[in-house]
């Protein structure tokens, strides 16, 4: 969420664009800007190719993991773009329109909020995953999960709307400055888009892991209990024959009406069952939910770690945001305020990385993409 494209840039303030043109350009700005778009662009399309082609990637984990990718490459496609072109300039000056300018913040605001909307809908996805687990559908996106896709973006459209409808244009706005003008709307927006939403994250994986150790304690008490061979013997359970594995085999017990068949099986060997022989399945309820508190417990590993990342790149930011709106008397140097909007920019390169790194599925993926693409190159 850029705080202020303006002309006070790190080597300090500049009246206008014509100063900036003869005072030269920033040229790490530019390089370094235009390598963070193609990495945020084929890093996230890589996440969104692996899901749509790949049949183990198609959990609705993923699903929500493809709308937090989507967001970034929207960053990368209509943000990122006007804010190196703006950095480029010598201090940062602004010189487009007041209106670009108002489409570039609607569209910062925006897409800043869903990313972070979108690791909160993950965090309550995985808590309801864990909480109830025989009851959470992985393979399709059921009414639950649409309402919390769909509340991400309708609400982080929310939240930058104001800016659309003109909280921008007030009296004396400097045109060679792009920022918020209006410090009320600062405060909003940042308690919107980050300071609610973060301690409900934290909570929520705070919840998970909890009910993670309890199962774990549990596990851990049925591990000291004795082994089934040092209980008494069982009585020899009755073997009942299922009617319903070959409802097309003839009957061949006896029935009320029709006498047993003696001459038929006089001189046939009786069939013994050893106790042996018997194998008893576990419950298969019980078999699904080891099943998927595995799973969860794997998706456990990289959430956090995805979460821990985003916190480490925007806390800086929206607190120096927050406290240049409230505090007219307390200098944020535009340097650090640069520095620190870049180092929220990306953010959105390192979720890719993540994945590769934490998630054996993502990470086959792209070694079988990056293989197949150096091939054809080879080729």
């Amino acid at each position: 969420m850029a705080a202020n494209l303006s002309a006070a840039g790190a080597s300090g303030a500049v009246e206008g664009a014509p100063e900036a043109a003869v005072r030269g350009h920033n040229l790490p700005a530019l390089v370094f800007g235009v390598l963070l778009i193609v990495v945020i662009i084929c890093g996230n399309l890589l996440v969104c190719l692996s899901v749509s082609t790949e049949k183990a990637l198609k959990t609705t984990t993923n699903y929500f993991i493809v709308s937090l990718a989507v967001a970034d490459l929207m960053l990368a496609v209509l943000v990122l773009p006007l804010f190196v072109y703006s950095e480029f300039q010598d201090g940062g000056v602004w010189t487009l329109s007041t209106t670009i300018c108002d489409g570039l913040m609607t569209m910062d605001v925006m897409l800043c909020t869903a990313s972070i909307f979108n690791l909160c809908a993950i965090s309550i996805d995985r808590f309801i995953a864990v909480l109830i687990p025989l009851n959470y559908n992985r393979k399709h996106v059921d009414l639950r999960q649409t309402v919390l896709l769909s509340a991400t973006w309708i609400l982080a459209l929310a939240v930058a709307s104001p800016v659309m409808f003109g909280i921008n244009n007030v009296p004396g706005r400097d045109p060679t400055e792009c920022k918020l003008e209006n410090d009320d709307y600062v405060l909003y927006s940042s308690v919107c888009s980050f300071f609610i939403p973060c301690p409900i994250m934290l909570l929520l994986y705070c919840g998970m892991f909890k009910p993670i150790q309890a199962c774990r304690k549990l596990q851990e008490a049925a591990a000291s209990l004795p082994p089934l061979a040092s209980l008494p013997p069982p009585l020899p359970p009755i073997i009942e024959r299922d009617l319903t594995d070959t409802p097309d085999e003839p009957s061949t017990f006896p029935s009320p009406d029709r006498p047993f068949p003696s001459s038929e099986y006089k001189d046939r060997p009786v069939t013994t069952v050893s106790f042996a022989e018997i194998k008893f399945n576990p419950d298969p309820r019980r078999r699904k939910t080891a099943k998927i508190n595995s799973r969860e417990r794997k998706a456990m590993k990289v959430l956090p770690v995805v979460v821990g990342a985003f916190l480490f790149c925007w806390t800086p930011f929206f607190v120096l945001h927050t406290m240049r709106a409230r505090c007219q008397d307390c200098h944020v140097p535009a340097a650090l305020m640069s520095v620190v909007t870049w180092l929220g920019y990306v953010n959105s390169a390192l979720n890719p990385v993540i994945y590769t790194v934490f998630n054996t599925e993502f990470r086959n993926f792209f070694k079988k993409f990056l293989h197949r693409c150096c091939h054809k190159n080879a080729r």
